[in-house]
């Protein structure tokens, strides 16, 4: 048994390795919200009949400070969705309808501080936060290498600590590498991706693509348009440099006025609702974007697995979940 076992699972690896590449799939990708039990079944069927092809399954680690050390993940305290076992559910069950997942670990810190602030006041502190960020993606990497996870990221929207700290990110993606036999992004803010030094390292240039695009309170879909067509060139050359595809490994718009004018704006304000702003947006970004060969797709933020129609608390946030958008999106990816 032991001798047929290697070759099928090298075969799985291979196919899998080349869905990913496939010039012709897109990925069409959804990041799904972490909840407080794991995903049911008819939870991942409703989210399959989008036309999603990818998902990205979020574990989060929690930090009550930018500065300090404490660094918390995988406590029974946490929601089940956020945790090693929770993590490990969900991926067999979207993996179960053929649904392809990233890995994509989160931190919050304390107070909603940007992650990208998070540094260190001294080399004693900064070595022993690397030791206790190695160990939280090493944890997630060894979950994604065991259920055959085809994408892992090794981190989100880190600035100050990737460019503080190069060496250790240098000697994260061998360890990693050394586990791990899919493939691997970083996700980094849309206005410093330019400064990460290690992507000729990975499988995929990953941006948080929240570029402002637009004054409006309702963006036309030709100024969406014209805007990305400007925003492209530099893209398309970052790719070229690198020589590696550039996956959005977020994207999305509010439902809100002026929604592509801050689209990384996430407050509790209370702005007006504007479906047809965050339905200009998304079309105009697909548009311009999903037929180029340097372009590897995205996941659209956010998904919620527990959706209540009923409730009004996402009127005016991110998802497209009962929104004209949703019906737009389901077409879309599934063409």
């Amino acid at each position: 048994m032991n001798i047929l076992r290697f070759p099928l699972v090298f075969i799985f690896l291979i196919s899998n390795s080349l869905w990913v590449r496939s010039q012709d799939n897109k990925i069409n990708g959804l990041s799904m919200v972490a909840s407080r039990s794991t995903i049911h079944k008819v939870k991942a069927e409703a989210l399959q009949q989008t036309g999603s092809n990818f998902v990205a399954v979020m574990p989060y680690a929690f930090m009550p400070k930018a500065d300090e050390v404490e660094f918390i993940f995988d406590t029974n305290r946490q929601w089940s969705g956020e945790t090693l076992s929770g993590i490990g559910a969900d991926v067999k069950t979207l993996q179960a309808l053929e649904i392809e997942v990233m890995l994509k670990p989160h931190i919050w810190v304390g107070s909603g501080v940007f992650t990208g602030d998070i540094a260190m006041t001294s080399e004693n502190d900064w070595v022993q936060f690397e030791k206790n960020y190695k160990a939280y993606v090493m944890a997630f990497v060894k979950l994604a290498e065991k259920n055959q996870v085809s994408l892992f990221c090794l981190g989100t929207e880190l600035h100050e600590f990737v460019t503080r700290r190069p060496g250790f990110w240098c000697e994260l993606i061998e360890d990693v590498k050394a586990v791990y036999s899919g493939q691997l992004t970083y996700a980094e803010n849309w206005d410093t991706y330019q400064n990460v030094g290690f992507w000729d390292s990975l499988d995929f240039i990953g941006i948080d693509a929240y570029f402002p695009i637009s004054d409006s309170k309702t963006p036309s879909l030709k100024e969406v348009n014209s805007t990305w067509e400007t925003l492209k060139i530099d893209l398309e050359s970052f790719s070229e440099d690198y020589q590696t595809k550039i996956l959005f490994t977020e994207y999305g718009y509010r439902s809100i006025d002026f929604a592509g004018k801050e689209p990384w704006d996430s407050s509790r304000s209370d702005y007006s609702a504007n479906e047809l702003a965050q339905l200009n947006l998304l079309t105009g970004l697909h548009q311009s974007l999903w037929a180029e060969e340097w372009f590897a797709g995205g996941f659209l933020w956010k998904w919620f697995p527990n959706f209540d129609s009923t409730s009004e608390r996402h009127k005016n946030r991110f998802t497209v979940q009962g929104k004209t958008s949703e019906a737009y999106l389901k077409s879309f990816y599934k063409q």
